[in-house]
């Protein structure tokens, strides 16, 4: 089959074909419009992958994805430091962050408990929320884990670990729909959901 482009092109679609929501079609036109608009688009958007590549940290605190150490969350004294909202993934605390409701701090747990898949306990990060709430300072947890059957196990199971302390613990409310994910969600919906969560 002639080629139409050369293998550095090839490269470049199979890298974007690779990015959520872009197949080899969409990844094609995507790879079209960047050497279409090199100067204006392509050239700046290696630079910045380039920069956040060799400057991305986790944040050791809440395991944000930033580029400060700690994350630009973690130290803005603005927020109510005496409220957490645990997290599964990096996506949902920027999708709840965007919808401007919550001002406290967050906790990203990295996923959520799966028998089938061999998740347990201690391959999330429940042990670096309870260091946090243990520190005193925290007066309630908010469970945001995706309306999903591993995520609501998950919630049960980091509801009934923080039973141990001296801390309220609240989840969003049903208004995020079963099966749903954060990161899907409209800015209203999350908004509803925070302000409508309820005890564990």
């Amino acid at each position: 089959m002639p080629r139409s482009h050369g293998s550095d092109i090839d490269t470049l679609i199979q890298l974007l074909a690779k990015l959520p929501g872009l197949g080899p079609r969409s990844a094609r036109r995507s790879a079209l419009q960047l050497l279409k608009k090199r100067e204006s688009v392509m050239v700046p958007l290696a630079d910045a992958l380039k920069r956040v590549g060799n400057s991305m940290i986790i944040c050791p605190i809440c395991c944000n994805i930033d580029t400060t150490d700690p994350c630009h969350v973690c130290v803005d004294h603005r927020r109510d430091q005496t409220m957490i909202c645990v997290v599964e993934d990096v996506s949902d605390l920027w999708a709840l962050d965007r919808s401007e409701t919550f001002k406290g701090l967050y906790h990203v747990i990295g996923g959520t408990l799966s028998a089938l898949d061999g998740i347990g306990p201690d391959d999330l990060n429940i042990a670096g929320l309870l260091e946090r709430v243990t520190s005193g300072s925290i007066k309630e947890v908010i469970l945001a884990l995706n309306a999903t059957v591993d995520g609501q196990t998950t919630s049960h199971y980091v509801a009934d670990r923080l039973s141990a302390y001296d801390v309220k613990v609240t989840a969003l409310a049903h208004g995020v729909p079963v099966g749903g994910e954060l990161d899907y969600l409209d800015d209203g919906t999350l908004a509803a959901a925070l302000r409508a969560r309820s005890s564990v």
